[in-house]
């Protein structure tokens, strides 16, 4: 028998192993894949590892800035040599401290230069980048960490250095600790500031780290990106080299990124790095062109981050949904305070700004000449707006990450600032379709990037079938799933995204629904629904049903049903408690004995009881924004023949959604907006 690989699961004897390189998928640390190449065109695209890419980026614009980020008032800056230099320092340190090769580095902090550092210098090593979210809990965090083997942990403050301490005991891989802002406030062995981190592989010779760096191939593992299943714990998403450096090699020639030589592009880090779509975005995208990237500050979310893009002026910029939302929150109330003049002023603008983008959008991106009212519009109003939000250098304002009304596409389109929709996911290594000026449609996230495909599988009458993705951006596998990875990849290697879509005539592709039930918030959050209603039903066992509501939404909310008698014969909900439901409301001093008595907060017992159940399952929450906002309990239970429960009891969401569309739509019409730190939001 071979031996097997130790930590990883374990093998069959390795004869009869297909050869490795020659399979499209793997689940082993170490394992090696059939890149997606094509004849011609941008898949035929040699492949390159982090390094080739990075070191080709620094002959090319060495001398350039590659980061900057605010030191108190003043904004520092690193060009790309330095860069990779502290790349290649970060990497030795990291073997110094014991990094094994195909193990995880951990990285649980707000966006910075040492972010990126930990990142690549883990790559270089030849061990696994791995981001973690600033709001795991304590668990959420024991999970990734032992999941991907870390060897090193590296933390931003005391506050995420907590969350490790709590669970370092269970963590047998782990060798140390690296916290990167603020002083230590406490010494522990193995616990380094970034500072001494550093200096650990300064003077190392460069030997060892070459090697490494001379044995990667394209086709291994170098990123793993945990996402949010819709029960159960996270996958470990493997990205390999040429998933990153061709995604961004593809992406950055579909978007026609300028090179560092002509103009140099400028884009501000602050969504969670944890995420494909901002890793890709802040770190490969800039390094293909030698742009630069600047760091938001941590409040970026509650506030500041409208100062940084005014004084950073970016020349692209991501937003999720919850961002250009909150953008036209302000600037509605704004308008509102404005005097008469300019209010018609600005109407008659929106007017025409909105009928030439529709025209130009209908003629993809090519009106022979602006009208007069458009050119007056942009003096007058556009070139105004654009200054105050720090877009007037932005020529490409994207959205994606989750779903975007079409009123804020069109107040911005109004603007004369059409928002690009992209689409993709972390198992297609961040975008698969690009809306671009020149080829976009309101509510379409564009067009595949050329050098991958789309296929919609087992389309309805009207064209709509699950979404499938090819190309060399489609991920390796989930580390240690092989099941999960099956579910994921057909056994032609497309990859099965569990949303529903079609496109239209022109191949622009609209996303129509979800297969699965993840709730995707305003703000971009995975949820899966079914954990967080468990546990409710768990603490109040008076609740019968509970579902989560937030997709798309600023917060979560909940209907919630009552335990009552059925007709035994229809199997209909009655209004008489079932004795179990009486009993329990004895017990907390209630008289109820009907639902009718208890729906809509009618019994004050009940419903103290009921919130203090749910301020329970909050506290529990492995994030802010997974916690229940509001909640209401229904007049009647969900059941088969109301049409809420399938023949199985399964909850059907989107009837349950439609049925109780007046109650949702109450959670969400307040004057006030919930205030908690992952949406501090001012009242609108």
């Amino acid at each position: 028998m071979a031996v097997p690989f130790v930590g990883a699961t374990p093998r069959p004897d390795s004869l009869s192993l297909p050869a490795k390189g020659t399979e499209l998928w793997t689940t082993h640390r170490d394992g090696e894949v059939k890149l997606r190449m094509g004849e011609s065109g941008p898949e035929a695209e040699p492949p390159l590892t982090v390094n080739q890419m990075f070191t080709s980026t620094v002959q090319r614009f060495g001398n350039y800035n590659a980061l900057g980020w605010k030191d108190g008032e003043q904004w520092k800056t690193m060009t790309y040599n330095e860069y990779y230099k502290s790349c290649r320092t970060a990497a030795k340190s990291f073997l110094k401290l014991g990094l094994e090769r195909y193990h995880g580095v951990g990285i649980l902090g707000f966006n910075s230069a040492e972010w990126f550092i930990a990142d690549i210098g883990a790559i270089l090593a030849g061990g696994f980048a791995v981001g973690i979210y600033t709001t795991n809990s304590s668990e959420a965090c024991q999970y990734v960490a032992e999941n991907c083997q870390a060897n090193i942990l590296v933390v931003e403050n005391h506050k995420q250095l907590q969350k490790i301490l709590q669970v370092q005991d269970k963590l047998p891989h782990l060798k140390a600790i690296i916290q990167y802002k603020d002083e230590l406030k406490e010494k522990k062995p193995n616990l380094y500031t970034w500072a001494e981190f550093m200096e650990l592989g300064r003077d190392e010779p460069d030997a060892q780290l070459d090697d490494i760096i001379s044995s990667q191939k394209p086709n291994q593992c170098c990123t793993l990106i945990y996402t949010s299943g819709t029960t159960g714990q996270p996958k470990g998403v493997m990205l390999s080299h040429d998933n990153l450096t061709w995604t961004a090699f593809a992406t950055g020639r579909d978007v026609s990124l300028t090179d560092a030589d002509k103009l140099q592009e400028v884009v501000v880090s602050y969504l969670p790095l944890s995420h494909i779509a901002a890793q890709m975005i802040d770190i490969w995208l800039p390094m293909i062109a030698g742009g630069v990237t600047y760091f938001a500050q941590p409040d970026a979310l509650k506030g500041s981050l409208a100062n940084t893009l005014r004084e950073i002026r970016p020349t692209a910029f991501m937003g999720v949904p919850r961002v250009w939302e909150k953008m036209q929150e302000k600037m509605k109330s704004i308008g509102a305070k404005s005097s008469t003049v300019r209010r018609k002023v600005a109407s008659w603008a929106k007017d025409v700004g909105l009928q030439t983008n529709l025209n130009k959008m209908e003629l993809n991106g090519s009106l022979s000449r602006k009208p007069l009212n458009y050119r007056l519009a942009k003096r007058l109003v556009f070139r105004k707006v654009r200054k105050a939000l720090g877009l007037d250098r932005c020529t490409r304002c994207y959205t994606g990450a989750a779903p975007i009304t079409k009123d804020t596409l069109e107040f911005f389109l109004s603007l004369d600032i059409p928002l690009f929709e992209l689409y993709g996911m972390s198992e297609s290594s961040g975008p698969h379709t690009i809306s671009l000026s020149d080829a976009f449609r309101l509510t379409s996230c564009g067009k595949v990037i050329p050098g991958c495909k789309t296929k919609i599988f087992n389309p309805d009458a009207d064209g709509n079938g699950e979404i499938c993705f090819w190309g060399r951006h489609v991920f390796m596998g989930y580390l240690n799933m092989p099941d999960k990875t099956e579910e994921a990849l057909d056994a032609d290697g497309w990859l099965h995204s569990g949303d529903l879509g079609k496109h239209d005539q022109d191949d622009f592709l609209f996303i129509t629904g979800r297969i699965k039930e993840l709730i995707i918030t305003a703000g971009g959050e995975n949820i899966p629904p079914v954990p967080i209603e468990d546990a409710v039903k768990e603490v109040v066992p008076l609740i019968s049903n509970a579902m989560l509501i937030g997709d798309k939404r600023k917060f979560l909310s909940m209907l919630l049903t009552i335990k009552c008698q059925v007709n035994n014969e229809t199997g209909a909900p009655e209004d008489e408690l079932t004795p179990e439901a009486v009993e329990l409301c004895r017990k907390l001093g209630s008289n109820a004995t009907r639902v009718s008595e208890i729906a809509g907060g009618r019994d004050r017992v009940v419903h103290t009881a009921i919130q203090e159940g749910i301020n329970r399952v909050n506290e529990k929450a492995t994030s802010n924004a997974q916690r229940i906002q509001k909640w209401t309990v229904l007049e009647k239970d969900f059941s088969i023949p109301g049409g809420e429960l399938g023949p199985t009891m399964k909850l059907k969401r989107p009837v349950v959604m439609k049925m109780y569309k007046d109650q949702i739509e109450n959670f969400y019409k307040e004057v006030l907006t919930p205030t908690t730190p992952d949406n501090p939001l001012p009242p609108k």
